[in-house]
């Protein structure tokens, strides 16, 4: 024979028994996907480590995207990784710099890293070194203009050489008062015959290279 004491312990383990089973099992997320970055946005994270290095008057000499096997399906004109070169006049030197967003092969790490430093002793050749500040526009920007620009003549070139890889250099030299993202279909300046330059600055289109 039940006692009233017992009763209300029953209920509650009928109670506690009945929520458990309502309550839906939880699920393990899912990795979340690296997403590719801009040269604009690249650029600037490898800058803030820089001028730790060089201080505030730390300027940019170059900057290029970098082609990743590990990362696929990535939209043109953004990379999933970035490697930049940094200058110091006072210090006398430059420094390679690289952002990724994963690890990969040849020493790249994911985040920002810093190269060893090399002497520099001011500009050699074409490439001129430019503050961050000039560099306004971002690099997806840049390639919908040389896509939609008539005159630079690249949805013709892109229609008629569907799946190459596009390459984004960043660059200054005197033939443009302000540095040039460059648009390369290929993988390099040396392997293409075909890339668009586009203000940094302002997003404009400059020329077309072939």
């Amino acid at each position: 024979m039940r006692t009233l004491k017992t009763l209300p312990i029953v209920a509650l383990l009928a109670i506690l028994t009945a929520c458990s089973e309502d309550k839906p099992a939880t699920t393990a997320k899912a990795p979340e996907k690296p997403e590719p970055i801009g040269g604009q946005s690249a650029l600037f994270k490898m800058y803030q480590m820089a001028r730790s290095w060089g201080g505030l008057e730390t300027q940019v000499l170059k900057a290029q995207s970098i082609h990743m096997a590990e990362v696929k399906d990535i939209p043109p004109g953004l990379a999933a990784a970035w490697q930049a070169t940094l200058v110091s006049q006072a210090r006398g030197q430059a420094r390679n710099y690289t952002y990724s967003i994963v690890e990969g092969e040849g020493n790249l790490h994911k985040g920002t890293f810093a190269g060893p430093e090399e002497g520099w002793t001011g500009p050699h050749g074409v490439d001129l070194p430019f503050p961050m500040a000039a560099v306004k526009i971002e690099t997806d920007a840049a390639y919908k203009t040389a896509m939609e620009t008539p005159q630079s003549k690249a949805a013709d070139y892109d229609k008629k050489n569907p799946g190459k890889p596009i390459t984004v250099i960043l660059e200054k030299t005197s033939k443009h008062p302000d540095p040039v993202w460059r648009i390369v279909w290929g993988e390099s300046v040396g392997t293409s015959n075909f890339s668009v330059l586009i203000d940094a600055s302002t997003g404009a289109y400059l020329e077309t290279m072939r």
